[in-house]
């Protein structure tokens, strides 16, 4: 990052820094030399300002600024996270043996040369060299953010600052959902707070592998920040059991995560399944055997068969989920239906049986059974489809027969000559007079038919 030239000083004037740091004899020249005329101290690439708290010059007060090119010092900007450690480099580019010297933001001086007046501990020397005085803070915390000052005591003296930004990842990262069980069709809300965190986080969705869509909001104490995401998810019986994650996007932590798994519940998933015959056609004499399956959430407890728009025939073994017919006959035709129940609702699906003659040698209905919200789809025989086309056919046969003798009987109509402009007379002697050609074109008049 880049670094800019700032006052630089001997002492803190607000920070408490002790006087008498420097050697007496620069602090000396540096009091002598605020004291001169203007007209001394305007000499190239340097000006002397004596700023006072008091209102009158102080050895501990002079602050040197350089108004010319030539800067020396290097340093770059610091980013760390709160409890980690920060290291702080000033460099001189062309050393001529110069004092550095390293300064916190309350213009305390740290470090001079290698010896260090400050007593915070915390503070340690990594390198200390005519190019380069290196420090470490370990233990972070956000009060050590700010700007630290490297100053290189030359003619004219220099200093350049670098600021050091403590970042801090949330904590106590919760998904609070609105309903612990959810019914299927249902919309529920979750809510997912990362507190504490500079700067603010930014909050990411997950169900499974897809990303979602929440509402974040912010809110800061003092400077940290507390942020909510809301995220709206309305659930299907699909969703049982898949993780809904809230993930933390922040400088400070990496695939910092909480999730929770949506429980749904939902109701029966209803089918019916011909164990006999497993291939072939329901013939009389035979037997049939049904079984119906149902799974929901929770468990159905409740399975049972019944004949609709109708009663079921006595000969009919029911046994839990399972239905029997011995021997086939006629008079089992219909539609059979298995309902099944549980707390949530009620689904069912059928079964539609038609009984064939015994020498029937056709291709084989087919039973689909599938479940309904309320009733279900009935299976469709293919001998019903056979027959409506074939009945669509033969209207269509006659159709065309009809059609045909209609054309036949009724000829095209047409048009002749005679008496032509006749059409204008106001009585019929003049409508003979008027005819084309009159009597002497009687001849071409005439028609022939053969």
């Amino acid at each position: 990052m880049a670094s800019r030239t700032e006052p630089s000083g001997c002492s803190g004037r607000g920070g408490g820094g002790a006087p008498g740091i420097l050697p007496l004899p620069l602090l000396l020249l540096l009091a002598a030399a605020a004291l001169v005329p203007r007209a001394y101290g305007d000499r190239r690439n340097m000006k002397f300002e004596v700023i006072s708290s008091r209102g009158s010059p102080d050895l501990t007060d002079i602050l040197m600024l350089q108004s010319g090119d030539g800067q020396n010092l290097v340093t770059e900007d610091v980013t760390v996270v709160e409890g980690e450690v920060a290291t702080i480099s000033c460099r001189v580019k062309n050393s001529d043996d110069s004092v550095i010297q390293l300064l916190n933001p309350n213009r305390q001086t740290i470090y001079f040369k290698d010896f260090r007046p400050l007593k915070d501990s915390r503070f340690q020397l990594v390198n200390f060299s005519n190019s380069e005085l290196r420090v470490s803070l370990t233990n972070v915390s956000v009060s050590d953010e700010g700007r630290y000052f490297c100053q290189l005591y030359t003619d004219p003296p220099q200093e350049i600052y670098t600021t050091m930004t403590v970042l801090v990842p949330p904590r106590n990262l919760v998904i609070d959902i609105q309903k612990d069980i959810a019914t299927e069709g249902e919309e529920i809300e979750l809510n997912c707070t990362a507190m504490a965190s500079r700067p603010a986080t930014k909050i990411r969705w997950f169900k499974g592998n897809k990303e979602l869509r929440g509402k974040s909001e912010v809110e800061q104490w003092s400077d940290m920040f507390t942020v909510t995401s809301q995220l709206l998810l309305t659930v299907g019986r699909e969703d049982d059991g898949v993780p809904v994650i809230c993930l933390v996007d922040h400088p400070a932590v990496k695939d910092l995560q909480t999730q929770r798994y949506l429980e749904v519940i939902y109701k029966p998933q209803v089918r019916v399944l011909q164990n006999y015959p497993l291939q072939g056609l329901t013939r009389e004499g035979e037997p049939l055997e049904l079984t119906c399956t149902a799974f929901g959430k929770p468990q159905p407890t409740e399975v049972k068969w019944l004949r609709v728009d109708d009663e079921m025939p006595q000969h009919v073994v029911v046994s839990g989920s399972n239905l029997l017919i011995n021997n086939l006959n006629k008079t089992d035709n219909g539609t059979y239906r298995c309902e099944a129940s549980n707390a949530v609702g009620k689904s069912s699906a059928d079964y539609m049986l038609f009984v064939y003659d015994t020498t029937a040698t056709t291709e084989p209905a087919v039973h689909d059974s599938r479940a309904g919200d309320e009733g279900s789809i009935r299976a469709v025989d293919h001998a019903v489809i056979g027959g409506v086309v074939a009945v669509v056919v033969f209207a269509m046969l006659c159709l065309l027969i009809i059609l045909g003798r209609y054309f036949a009987r009724h000829k095209g109509t047409y048009f002749t000559h005679e008496a032509k402009g006749a059409d204008d007379a106001a009585d019929a002697d003049t409508a003979i007079i008027n005819a084309e050609g009159g009597q002497n074109n009687s001849e071409e008049k005439k028609e022939y038919f053969i």
